[in-house]
C-alpha cells in the first residue's frame, strides 16, 4: 500500500510520500459472515465474542481507545509487526515507505500533530511559537524549544529547517525527495534573532504552508553519500530526537526503548518491539499472543484473530485509496490505447466483492486518489471510460490501435501477444484471488495477464526500480490537504509518479492548488487537475478500505482514528 504523506502521511514531512504494501495482513474471505445488523461500535472496540455484524463506522469518530495519559499505566512492552524496508532515510524516495514512516514516528521528531478533523497543532516539545511575519514575501518564523536537542548532543535549531529544505527542494540532484512541492517555492531558510529561530521566506506563496516542516531532517546527515547510502540498514539513533530511541535493529526486528535524553513527557511504554513479518505470519503471531496489534481488511483474518479471547476489534475507515498502477514505460502499457482498454475492461464492483467478501462493508467507490470520498470538496474525477465496465469497448479500442484477435483468444500486434505482468506482494489468499480476478477480467477483453507473486520485503525495491507492469498499491491520506499532492502523484517529472505518464496540461494544472489559500477553492483546482491526470489512464482507483485493528485488550491510544496523530509517548496499557 503506497501512502501519501503529510501532505498525506502519519509522521513524516508534508512532501514525502510513504509506501505501504496493500492489504498487509490479509487472508481469504468467506461467505455468509457478518450479515446481521450490528450494534454501534464502542470507542474501545468490540470484544472477541461479539456475534453481530460489524457496522459501518462513523467517519467522524476515533476507534483507538482514546485515553488521557493519567489513565495509562507506566511501563510495559508493545509488540507489533511491519514489513522490512532497508533504507531508513524516510525523507528520500527510496526510503519513503509507510513502514518506515511508522518506525520514524517512534524516535524522530514529530513537529506537528493533527486532530480527528485534520486541524494542525505545533508540537510544543519542538516548536513553541509560529508566526507569519510578512505576507509579501510570505515569511514564517518558527521558534524552537530551548530544551530540544538531537541525541548526539547537537542543538535542535534553525539548521534542522535548513537541512530539510535543502534535501526536499529539488535543487541538488544528490538528493532524491519523493516530492518537492512547497519546498521549491522557498527562497531561503535563515537564522532569526537566535539559533532557536528559523525564518522561512518564500519566493512565491505556497498554501497550506503549514503542511511543510512537519518533520525535520537531521543536519548532521546532509552529506550526499550519507543521504543516499548511509541509512541503509542503519537507523542512526544518534540523529534521533524523540521520546524513544533505537536500542537494536537488524533484518528481523527493531527494538525501541525510552530515550533518556528526551525532554518531554515520559513515554508510558518501556519498550516497543517491531518484528518484520509477512502477512500470514503476522496474523498467526497475533493469534498466538506474540503480537499486541495487527491491521487487516478481510473476513477470514477477522475470524482467525477472534479465536483469541483477550482481544478487542476496532473498526474504522482507512484513509487509503487502493489503486492499480499501470507502468507507462513497459512494453505494452506505454501504448495509450492499451492502458485505456485495461481501464475499460476493469470491473471495480466485482473486484471489491472479491476483496471484501464476507464483510458488511459498502463504501462509495472512489473517484480520486488524493481525497477520501467523505472529505468536503471531494469529486469523482474518473474519466467516463473508468466509470463502467465496457469489455466490448476495450476490444474496439485495441482493434482501432491495430491489434488483431488470435486463435488463442488474445490480441496481438506485430507478432507479439498482448501480455501484461501483474505483480503482487502477499501470501494472502485475498491478494491471490484479486490477482486471478484481474486476469479473468482482462482475458474477457483479449488481454493476457501473467501473474507474479513476490515476497513483501521486495516491494520497495520493485517499485523504486520500476520493475512491474500492473501493480496493486494504495495512497493513504492522513491530512485533508490532498490538493498539494497532485504534482507528486501525476507530475511528469515527479519521482513519485509510478505510472511514468504525464503531460504539460497536468503539470500546469497541478501547480494551481498550492497558490490558493482557501481550502475548498484549492480542492476544486486539484479536482480539475486530477481529472486531466486520470484521463491519461496511468492508474485506476479501486476502493476505500475498512481498517480493522485487532489489539490485546486494554491497549490505549492505538487504532483507527482518521486524521488524528497519536504521539508515541501516550501509547500504552489502560489502567
Amino acid at each position: 500500500m503506497r501512502e501519501l504523506g503529510w501532505k498525506k502521511l502519519i509522521s513524516s514531512t508534508a512532501a514525502v510520500t510513504a509506501l505501504a504494501l496493500a492489504l498487509a495482513g490479509c487472508g481469504a474471505g468467506s461467505n455468509g459472515a457478518n450479515q446481521a445488523e450490528g450494534a454501534e461500535e464502542p470507542a474501545s472496540g468490540f470484544e472477541a465474542d461479539y456475534k453481530g455484524a460489524y457496522p459501518m463506522p462513523s467517519k467522524t469518530k476515533a476507534y483507538d481507545n482514546t485515553q488521557d495519559r493519567d489513565n495509562v499505566k507506566d511501563g510495559g512492552t508493545l509488540n507489533i509487526a511491519t514489513t522490512y524496508t532497508p533504507n531508513w532515510n524516510s525523507m528520500s524516495v527510496e526510503g519513503n515507505t509507510g513502514y518506515m514512516s511508522m518506525l520514524w514516528s517512534w524516535y524522530m521528531p514529530q513537529v506537528a500533530t493533527l486532530d480527528l478533523k485534520g486541524n494542525l497543532t505545533w508540537n510544543k516539545d519542538y516548536i513553541t511559537k509560529v508566526e507569519k511575519t510578512s505576507e509579501n514575501p510570505l515569511t514564517i518564523k518558527f521558534t524552537l524549544n530551548d530544551q530540544a536537542k538531537w541525541n548526539d548532543g547537537t542543538d535542535f535549531d534553525w539548521t534542522a529547517f535548513e537541512s530539510t529544505w535543502k534535501v526536499m527542494n529539488g535543487q541538488d540532484a544528490n538528493y532524491s525527495p519523493a516530492s518537492t512541492e512547497g519546498f521549491e517555492d522557498i527562497e531561503s531558510v535563515t537564522q532569526g534573532a537566535t539559533a532557536k529561530e528559523a525564518v522561512v521566506t518564500f519566493k512565491q506563496p505556497f498554501y497550506p504552508w503549514e503542511s511543510l516542516f512537519t518533520s525535520l531532517y537531521p543536519p548532521q546527515a546532509l552529506d550526499a553519500n550519507t543521504y543516499t547510502n548511509g541509512w541503509i540498514d542503519n537507523p542512526h539513533p544518534e540523529w534521533g530526537a524523540g521520546p524513544f530511541t533505537v536500542q537494536s535493529a537488524d533484518k528481523d526486528s527493531v527494538t525501541f526503548v525510552r530515550n533518556e535524553k528526551w525532554w518531554g513527557n515520559k513515554p508510558k511504554l518501556d519498550k516497543v518491539v517491531v518484528k518484520y513479518m509477512e502477512a500470514t505470519a503476522e496474523v498467526n503471531a497475533f493469534k498466538n499472543g506474540e503480537l499486541d496489534a495487527t491491521d487487516f481488511s478481510n473476513n477470514n483474518t477477522l475470524q482467525t484473530v477472534k479465536s483469541r479471547k483477550d482481544i478487542q476489534i476496532r473498526l474504522g475507515y482507512d484513509n487509503a485509496v487502493a489503486v492499480y498502477m499501470l507502468n507507462g514505460k513497459s512494453e505494452h502499457l506505454k501504448d495509450d490505447a492499451v492502458r485505456k482498454a485495461v481501464v475499460q475492461a476493469f470491473d471495480r464492483e466485482t473486484m471489491n466483492k472479491v476483496r471484501f467478501q464476507g464483510l458488511n462493508w459498502t463504501p462509495e467507490e472512489p473517484g480520486s486518489e488524493v481525497f477520501p470520498v467523505y472529505e468536503e470538496g471531494y469529486e469523482n474525477n474518473l474519466p467516463e471510460e473508468a466509470k463502467k465496465v465496457d469489455t466490448k469497448g476495450a476490444k474496439a479500442t485495441l482493434e482501432s490501435d491495430g491489434y488483431k484477435m488470435g486463435s488463442d483468444g488474445y490480441y496481438a500486434k506485430g507478432g507479439k501477444t498482448l501480455d501484461i505482468r501483474y505483480t503482487y506482494f502477499s501470501d494472502s489468499a485475498v491478494q491471490t484471488n484479486m490477482a486471478k480476478a484481474f486476469a479473468q477480467m482482462m482475458k474477457a477483453a483479449g488481454i493476457k495477464v501473467t501473474l507474479e507473486n513476490r515476497d513483501g520485503s521486495k516491494f520497495s525495491d520493485t517499485v523504486n526500480n520500476g520493475d512491474y507492469e500492473v501493480l496493486p498499491m494504495a495512497w493513504q491520506s492522513n491530512s485533508p490537504w490532498g490538493q498539494v499532492n497532485i504534482t507528486q502523484l501525476y507530475g511528469s517529472k515527479s519521482e513519485s509518479n509510478y505510472s511514468f505518464i504525464g503531460s504539460d496540461e497536468v503539470d500546469k494544472l497541478a501547480q494551481v492548488p498550492g497558490t490558493i489559500p482557501d481550502q475548498l477553492e484549492a480542492v476544486k483546482a486539484a479536482n480539475k487537475a486530477e481529472k486531466a491526470a486520470l484521463k491519461l489512464f496511468g492508474s485506476i482507483p479501486i476502493s476505500i478500505s475498512p481498517k480493522f485493528t485487532a489489539v490485546t485488550k486494554g491497549l490505549a491510544n492505538w487504532g483507527p482514528s482518521g486524521f488524528k496523530t497519536t504521539l508515541p509517548e501516550n501509547v500504552g496499557w489502560q489502567k
